[in-house]
């Protein structure tokens, strides 16, 4: 299958996993969207749920596609959030933010039972490796470059494409992307970067690897990775 082929499958998949009566999460980017495509058609075979969206991009789609919505203030408690990756590791830990929303992704990620990341195979890394995106407030953008300067690697704000200028995230913040090379100690990165005053959110998302499943797409159809698993820890 190609790369397309592989998403909607996975995603798809993921959607099968919703219960009726249930209110659940939607991350953004286009994994997430084959998933929406399925809730719809099982909404009007008579599904019920409410959706949570994470970015404004996701709530526009959600409404296309009718699928009703709430805020997380609405519901604060939500039994499942689906959601993409830009690298799994083993561990199950993760690299997010490609799409600047992954501030809300993580509040939606921490209040839902269970959390499903839709990815194919490419995503699967050991370790992680790709650049992390930081949102950071514009006022300590200089300020939180250089903290992460000290933490090693290298990067820079991100530009907005078909527009002047960095992009700016549904929060209002700025998203640095930046480069640390292989990450030996995700767990204390993700400490280190927020711990600095400015930064808003770390793309880097380590801790709810006990709640994670992992829909992984790819040529020979879709595997699901667990905690319970019998998926090796130590790679993939």
């Amino acid at each position: 299958m190609g790369d397309e082929a592989t998403k909607r499958a996975a995603g798809r998949a993921a959607a099968e996993l919703v219960e009726d009566g249930t209110a659940i999460g939607l991350g953004t980017g286009s994994t997430v969207r084959f998933a929406m495509e399925r809730l719809a058609e099982r909404i009007r075979d008579g599904l019920s749920i409410v959706g949570v969206p994470t970015s404004h991009q996701t709530a526009a789609r959600a409404r296309a596609l009718g699928i009703p919505l709430a805020s997380l203030n609405d519901v604060p408690h939500l039994a499942v959030a689906i959601d993409g990756a830009d690298q799994v590791d083993p561990a199950l830990r993760l690299i997010k933010g490609r799409g600047a929303a992954q501030t809300r992704e993580k509040a939606v990620a921490a209040a839902a039972d269970r959390l499903v990341i839709v990815v194919g195979e490419a995503k699967l890394a050991d370790p992680l490796s790709a650049p992390v995106p930081i949102e950071v407030l514009p006022f300590a953008c200089a300020f939180a470059a250089a903290r992460l300067a000290a933490l090693g690697g290298s990067g820079s704000v991100r530009e907005g494409v078909s527009k002047d200028g960095p992009v700016v995230t549904d929060n209002g913040g700025f998203v640095i992307d930046w480069s640390f090379g292989p990450i030996g100690d995700p767990e204390g990165l993700e400490q280190a970067i927020e711990a600095i005053p400015g930064v808003i959110a770390a793309g880097l998302f380590t801790g709810f690897a006990e709640k994670t499943v992992v829909i992984v797409g790819g040529d020979g159809g879709c595997r699901v990775v667990s905690p319970g698993s019998s998926r090796p820890r130590t790679g993939w």
